[in-house]
């Protein structure tokens, strides 16, 4: 009997990690083709401009009602995932932006080209709260801060593999052309869901969730004590008050001062450091170039310990060494090796918080509100999206380019107050 015991056990591991293997590559093939319809427009916008004959405030009106429409519908999208399950979400998703990307190919209005990336927004609202409801329902605990931190990269890739490839696609087949191509993956994807992918993702519910995991021991742990009122009634009251909860609300914070951090770096480092340092361009480009790569590093990498390590403890420690790096740069002028080691540095930090910051937000939601939760707080996304670059501009425009850093850097600061914050209000006392 003692013989047969071990294959069998073997045999079931295997079968465990290849089915949150599968998991794991839907829900990050969404996430890619999600990132690759953000940034669709922005390589063709000359092209389009100039085909609807509009200025480029006009243009720029298609990508405003896009995130306007993905900020308003993404805590409903997560209510909704938690409700009727993350497979049918993700497939209205993926088909609702693929022929939205499509149709945006084929209208000869500028106005209908708008509502079509309305209709974009909407559809992308769908993806992080579905996404994170399939990862955290489905995905063994041991495994899941490397699918988030997977699902994360995939992202990104798709975010790196959109200019170039609409520019190569543009060049062949026009910009209608290069759309209307760019649409096919996402509807063949949400057809394979929908076809073919019955039982790999979370369906409607019938019983409540497994309860997830706690953050992994030690002194920076997480408790999930957040009252489960809104999931386990489903109503709109106790949803509302799942969301207005201490915890769940320094959440959303964060993220908002997270992706105030990356907005900052991502858009506005190489301008900054050229006109506060006067590096030349190629310099404050490569020294971006090398927070790009090695944040996707970071991501794949911070996957590794989140399930052994304190989440809080990896959090912190990546904001404080992003907020030294940028208060670095934003004081001083260090060079182009200062600048590449130090954005570079930054980088590295601030992709390996990312599962982490992923950790903490699973383990103060109650079981069966992953969508909402997560829908909610990532919505701190958008808010930043609006706020930063008003911020970023107002310092480049009146001459304060450090300032661009110095302002990471409290960001970055403030995020690990709302960690502390949250954990005060998670923590029974």
């Amino acid at each position: 009997m003692t013989e047969t015991r071990l294959p069998l056990a073997d045999a079931t591991l295997v079968q465990a990690r290849a089915a949150d293997l599968r998991v794991v590559m839907a829900v990050s093939a969404a996430h890619f083709v999600s990132h690759y319809y953000i940034l669709a427009l922005p390589p063709v916008f000359e092209m389009v401009r100039a085909s609807f004959a509009v200025s480029y405030t006009e243009l720029g009106l298609a990508l405003v009602v896009f995130n306007l429409m993905c900020a308003a519908f993404q805590t409903p999208a997560g209510i909704l995932a938690d409700r009727i399950g993350a497979r049918r979400v993700l497939v209205f998703g993926l088909a609702a932006g693929g022929l939205a990307l499509a149709g945006a190919g084929l209208v000869g209005s500028f106005w209908l080209f708008v509502v079509l990336f309305g209709l974009g927004g909407l559809a992308n609202s769908v993806y992080h709260p579905a996404d994170y409801a399939a990862l955290s329902e489905r995905v063994s605990s041991e495994r899941i801060g490397r699918a988030y931190s997977i699902h994360t990269f995939a992202g990104m890739m798709g975010g790196a593999v959109a200019p170039p490839a609409m520019l190569l696609l543009e060049s062949q087949i026009g910009w209608r052309g290069a759309f209307l191509a760019s649409a096919l993956p996402g509807l063949a994807l949400a057809l394979w869901l929908a076809v073919a992918g019955r039982g790999l993702l979370p369906e409607a519910r019938h019983r409540p969730a497994a309860p997830p995991a706690a953050a992994p021991g030690g002194p920076g742990s997480v408790s999930p004590s957040v009252s489960p009122s809104g999931s386990a009634s489903g109503s709109a009251s106790g949803s509302v008050r799942l969301l207005t909860s201490p915890v769940i609300l320094l959440n959303f914070v964060f993220f908002a001062l997270f992706a105030v951090f990356q907005l900052g770096l991502q858009s506005y480092s190489a301008v900054a450091l050229t006109a506060a340092h006067g590096l030349p361009l190629s310099a404050a480009s490569l020294a971006l170039t090398a927070y790009l790569l090695l944040s996707a590093i970071g991501v794949l990498l911070g996957g590794l310990p989140v399930d052994r390590v304190s989440p809080t403890l990896i959090t912190v420690a990546g904001m404080l060494v992003v907020a030294v790096c940028t208060a670095a740069l934003g004081l001083a002028s260090l060079g182009t090796v200062g600048a590449v080691l130090l954005l570079g540095l930054a980088g590295l930090a601030g992709g390996m918080a990312m599962p982490a910051r992923d950790m903490i937000v699973r383990a103060v939601t109650p079981p069966g509100a992953f969508g909402k939760v997560f829908g909610f707080v990532t919505t701190g996304f958008n808010l930043a999206g609006v706020a930063g670059p008003l911020i970023f501009g107002l310092l480049m425009d009146h001459g304060m380019p450090g300032g661009v850093f110095l302002v990471v850097a409290g960001a970055c600061l403030l995020s690990i107050a709302t960690v502390f914050g949250g954990r005060a209000s998670a923590v029974p006392r």
